[in-house]
């Protein structure tokens, strides 16, 4: 499937606009009653599948190193600060994870980095509202905001490198699948979490 530079990233964000709107909708993490106990609850679903996201991803860059390190693969991983953010709440980690497909290729790699990297920018948000929670008063959450003032650099150089692999022939149509499936995924595997239904 061709793809102009342009193309590829808005093919991304449309192609996954339900997925992505239901991964919110399951985290609520924007919801002015956040409790310490729901946040500790969904970052605790969120280790978990970052554990087992990333370990699919780390079998990908051992397979393909030139590509992990165009990516910057390493400097991504984040499961360690969920890990550390449900600490910092008192909260343990309960090692469960889900078992999710393999990552064969660089544009599976890529697909499923579109959603992981993709909820930095909105957890600048996130980590706007929980600072309001006087709940939460003098806990720091790392895990939303990784890469701190140099969130939008890490975005824009993933992108690059997005529009570089659909340029150079790249599977548009696996990236696509595998960034839907991604979010499909995870809204899944986090819907212990969501809020009840309010009634009609």
């Amino acid at each position: 499937m061709a793809a102009d530079d342009d193309d590829v990233l808005r093919l991304l964000r449309t192609g996954t606009a339900a997925e992505h709107e239901d991964v919110e909708r399951t985290l609520a993490l924007l919801d002015p009653a956040l409790s310490r106990a729901r946040l500790a609850h969904v970052l605790d679903l969120m280790h978990g599948f970052w554990c087992a996201a990333e370990a699919g991803l780390d079998t990908w860059a051992a397979e393909h190193p030139a590509d992990a390190e165009r990516l910057q693969w390493t400097r991504r991983r984040r499961a360690p600060l969920f890990a550390l953010d449900l600490a910092a709440l008192g909260a343990g980690a309960s090692e469960r994870s889900p078992e999710l497909a393999p990552v064969r290729s660089t544009d599976e790699a890529l697909g499923r980095m579109y959603v992981l990297e993709g909820s930095t920018l909105g957890g600048v948000f996130i980590d706007r509202h929980l600072a309001t929670l006087p709940e939460l008063a003098g806990v720091a959450i790392r895990a939303f905001s990784p890469y701190g003032s140099e969130t939008g650099a890490m975005w824009a150089a993933f992108r690059r490198a997005t529009r570089a692999r659909a340029a150079d022939g790249g599977d548009v149509a696996t990236l696509l699948a595998a960034a839907r499936t991604t979010f499909g995924d995870l809204a899944d595997w986090c819907r212990p979490a969501a809020l009840p239904a309010v009634p009609a």
